[in-house]
């Protein structure tokens, strides 16, 4: 059995579709159901059967024996949440759970950590665990996340393979649920639709004009095809599993929010009509204006297959998914 924390969100739900795309069905869904609106995101795929989170580390440490891999996305991802003690439950302390039953078990763990670990970039984008203990993220999210691949790095008592994955700015299919925290794309969409244009935040900065604050965006088609990858390994092939640890997970190209509305546009077939308002203040300080991976130890644990372009991913986003609202 495959176990999916995260299950009903954007990224947890595109995993079950990519397990359900390799022919696996033994799959326990977790999460808190109490939201139809996320729900839908697992309607017609194919799985056992679904658990609350709460539940969910108590029922690992009894039936460790009939699981084969447990793949963490579930986490608080709300970026403007400042509640510390919030995070410190629900990303610090419930990962600690999973991965200390997954040791005991000898469950392989695949699990979410961020981009926003890298706070202002000050250290590069480098996922060396050498620089872990250096980095200074931005928010409580963001230190929730760097927290957890701290103490991580520090334990001898580890699950037979594991892996964190930094995840970058990932877009795409099942994130109708997310509201603000949704992707710019998503934003876009709505916004042309309602207004004919798109809003753009200012740059407060004087080394970027407006719009040209660049982020690794990363089509979450490609993530399911990296977290694949070594959850294959893990399962399937374990002498030729990568060495365990964190690895980062965008496209290795950063792009600019003026490329991402325009391309939005495109794919809808209209012509740009880009304005700018003000970053809210309650992000502003805390805005990240940069962010590229670098991906040369996702390369060298022999992950070759390419990511798709911005232009690419936005219109099957697009075309494929957000017109009809469909999910995948």
């Amino acid at each position: 059995m495959i176990v999916i924390t995260g299950a009903a969100g954007f990224i947890g739900s595109c995993v079950l579709r990519k397990l359900n795309d390799e022919g696996l069905t033994d799959i326990l869904l977790v999460d808190d159901f109490s939201r139809p609106d996320k729900n839908r995101n697992f309607e017609g795929k194919a799985f056992r059967q679904t658990m609350d989170r709460m539940a969910f580390p108590d029922w690992l440490d009894a039936h460790g024996r009939e699981v084969d891999l447990v793949i963490h996305m579930g986490a608080r991802t709300d970026t403007t949440e400042q509640d510390e003690a919030l995070f410190e439950r629900l990303n610090l302390g419930y990962s600690k759970a999973v991965w200390q039953a997954c040791a005991r078990h000898d469950i392989p763990l695949l699990y979410a950590s961020s981009a926003a670990t890298y706070g202002l970039g000050e250290h590069g984008y480098d996922d060396s665990h050498e620089l872990v203990p250096l980095l200074r993220p931005l928010n409580p999210y963001g230190r929730s996340k760097n927290e957890f691949d701290k103490w991580a790095l520090q334990q001898e008592a580890a699950p037979p393979h594991w892996y964190g994955f930094k995840f970058f700015n990932v877009y795409g299919p099942n994130e109708y649920h997310k509201g603000r925290m949704a992707s710019v794309i998503f934003h876009t969409v709505r916004q042309i639709r309602a207004t004919g244009g798109m809003k753009l935040f200012r740059s407060h900065r004087p080394d970027f004009r407006d719009g040209e604050q660049s982020r690794d965006f990363v089509y979450v088609k490609d993530v399911v095809d990296v977290l694949w990858f070594f959850a294959d390994r893990a399962l399937n092939h374990p002498a030729e599993a990568p060495a365990d640890g964190l690895y980062n997970l965008g496209t290795g190209k950063a792009r600019t929010f003026l490329d991402l509305a325009t391309n939005t546009f495109r794919a809808m077939g209209s012509e740009p009509n880009i304005s700018f308002i003000d970053t809210p203040e309650d992000i502003r300080d805390t805005y990240q204006y940069f962010t590229e991976a670098k991906m040369d130890k996702l390369r060298a644990a022999g992950y070759d297959k390419p990511f798709h372009s911005l232009e690419d991913g936005i219109h099957d986003y697009v075309q494929g998914y957000l017109l009809d609202e469909r999910i995948w």
